[in-house]
């Protein structure tokens, strides 16, 4: 059964796809194609950073909420190419997809580098959404656990608990992402698990309850009921389905099956 208590939340990464042109027709679709929709969770789409002021005009009044995909930590400074969290804030974004498997993975970011983020997004005011998980090689040595709680410790190094519910995490393991592959639910929802007791050992079991952590890694409209219906899992990170504003949807259409 489904903790129904937890709302869930479907993000859309459109990472380096879409253009100033395309962005907003995508937008467009997307609020077209949500007007019936008629369910009570969060959507969120987190375009590129020079999209982001068009996409949100075309989101406004809408139900669809804007992230970016990542940010510094700094509120302004000589860090040429870089993204502050006001930046986002006027731009529209209220969400920030921080620390996912590819930043960590091409750019060096490390834990310590996603918690100094991840606490300025709190400070500014935007929901962080924390990427973890673990590679082929790691999983098939046994490491998933260990590899996850480390980057749960670390990332929140230094918060509360009130800072914590704010948070949403996303378990996306890296052996998923892009590939086709997916983490079978009960291998996902396991994971999930795992994460919500090393956040019970960190800040008790009310906030480790309430907190949300969404599943991303190849999720697509044949497989998201499946993976909704496990009781840990409470949304998805979209990556390529997010860029076809029909799958998107159906995505979040799933979300009826869950019981």
């Amino acid at each position: 059964m489904t903790d129904l208590t937890r709302r869930m939340i479907i993000v859309g990464n459109w990472k380096m796809f879409t253009d100033r042109e395309d962005g907003p027709v995508l937008a467009a679709e997307l609020v077209h194609l949500v007007d019936d929709l008629g369910l009570d969770i969060d959507l969120v789409v987190c375009p590129p950073f020079t999209g982001l002021h068009a996409v949100s005009e075309g989101l406004n009044g809408s139900c669809i909420a804007l992230g970016g995909q990542n940010m510094h930590w700094s509120t302004e400074g000589a860090y040429t190419g870089e993204v502050s969290p006001r930046m986002l804030l006027t731009s529209g974004c209220r969400y920030v997809i921080l620390g996912h498997s590819e930043r960590r993975t091409y750019f060096g970011e490390t834990n310590e580098m996603v918690n100094r983020k991840v606490r300025s997004a709190l400070t500014a005011g935007l929901t962080p959404i924390m990427c973890i998980g673990e590679t082929l090689a790691e999983r098939e040595a046994g490491e998933t656990e260990a590899v996850v709680a480390t980057q749960v410790e670390e990332g929140v190094q230094g918060l509360d608990a009130d800072g914590v519910e704010k948070m949403v995490l996303a378990y996306e393991p890296i052996w998923a992402i892009g590939t086709g592959q997916v983490a079978t639910p009960a291998q996902a929802n396991a994971v999930h698990h795992h994460i919500r007791h090393v956040l019970t050992g960190l800040f008790g079991r009310d906030t480790a309850s309430i907190l949300r952590i969404q599943y991303g890694g190849s999720v697509k409209p044949d497989n998201a009921a499946a993976l909704f219906s496990e009781s840990e899992i409470d949304g998805a990170l979209v990556g390529g389905a997010s860029l076809d504003a029909s799958s998107f949807i159906a995505i979040a259409r799933a979300v009826l099956g869950r019981s």
